[in-house]
């Protein structure tokens, strides 16, 4: 439910999105309804964001993060949209919005039924090679990981209840030193999940995908991101020097602020569902 106020900027953003083709960047926020965590909410706890750098570096990290990833995979596969994922692939389906550029790994905008969307940063549901650019899908990766880990993913689902699963599909898991990794399958080469990890670029390719979605926009609606980061404030930036105008859905401040047309301070699954029943 939404108070007064918020009806009130609902309402003054349908009119702004009106008539007009949309593009929406999607943040963390968005899924929080779906119980996975965001990195930069005002009640989300320190985070220190692994880095690229940090994973193909350190073995010992490296280590780690497969362990809590072998958890953190299957909680994050198992989450299911939300109904301002719904809402969104609503606004699409009656032709407001024109393609989605999310932030998220979750693949949420997917399960939704949204059909134009870009995974800025990757998904969790792959894995990469490193050295030959073998994708297999997580779920391959998760047999062998069992084959070499018998019983590790059982023993903590016995232990544990509620582990907290990062919006990048790590789990907060301590007991990780005799856990086994296992190489590519085609060369023997380093695995990594197909996520842009922080020190990472976002493929070229994908990049000038968004670029071209944004150029294209009549508007853009921005639902739970802070874009704190450049690989989502640079499509703010970018619409804004367009002259379209630019809504922001986020529960506290963004860098994004000073560039907004409308700033809606609320959660996005009410914003979007109220929004969707005005502009669709």
């Amino acid at each position: 439910m939404v108070d007064d106020d918020t009806t009130d900027a609902v309402a003054r953003a349908a009119e702004l999105l009106s008539g007009r083709r949309t593009v929406v960047i999607s943040g963390a926020g968005l899924s929080t309804d779906s119980g996975i965590p965001d990195y930069r909410g005002p009640d989300s706890p320190s985070r220190t964001p692994m880095t690229y750098q940090q994973f193909v570096g350190d073995p010992v990290f490296r280590q780690r993060y497969w362990a809590r990833n072998h958890i953190g995979w299957r909680r994050m596969d198992a989450a299911r949209p939300n109904p301002g994922h719904r809402a969104v692939a609503r606004l699409e389906r009656a032709g407001v919005v024109s393609g989605v550029i999310t932030q998220n790994v979750d693949l949420l905008h997917m399960k939704a039924g949204a059909r134009r969307v870009i995974d800025l940063h990757g998904t969790y549901a792959r894995v990469r090679c490193l050295h030959c650019a073998n994708l297999i899908s997580r779920m391959t990766l998760a047999h062998h990981l069992e084959a070499a880990n018998p019983g590790f993913a059982e023993s903590l689902s016995a232990s544990a209840t509620g582990i907290e699963v990062a919006p990048d599909a790590d789990a907060v898991v301590t007991d990780t030193d005799r856990f086994r990794m296992v190489d590519c399958m085609a060369c023997g080469g380093m695995l990594k999940p197909d996520i842009v990890y922080f020190g990472e670029n976002v493929p070229p390719d994908r990049v000038e995908a968004a670029f071209d979605l944004v150029d294209n926009a009549q508007a853009l609606l921005v639902a739970g991101s802070s874009v704190t980061v450049m690989s989502g404030l640079r499509f703010v930036r970018r619409a804004a020097k367009n002259g379209v105008p630019v809504v922001i859905v986020n529960r506290g401040r963004t860098r994004g602020d000073e560039l907004a047309t409308l700033r809606i301070e609320a959660g996005c699954s009410e914003t979007l569902c109220a929004l969707a029943e005005l502009a669709s």
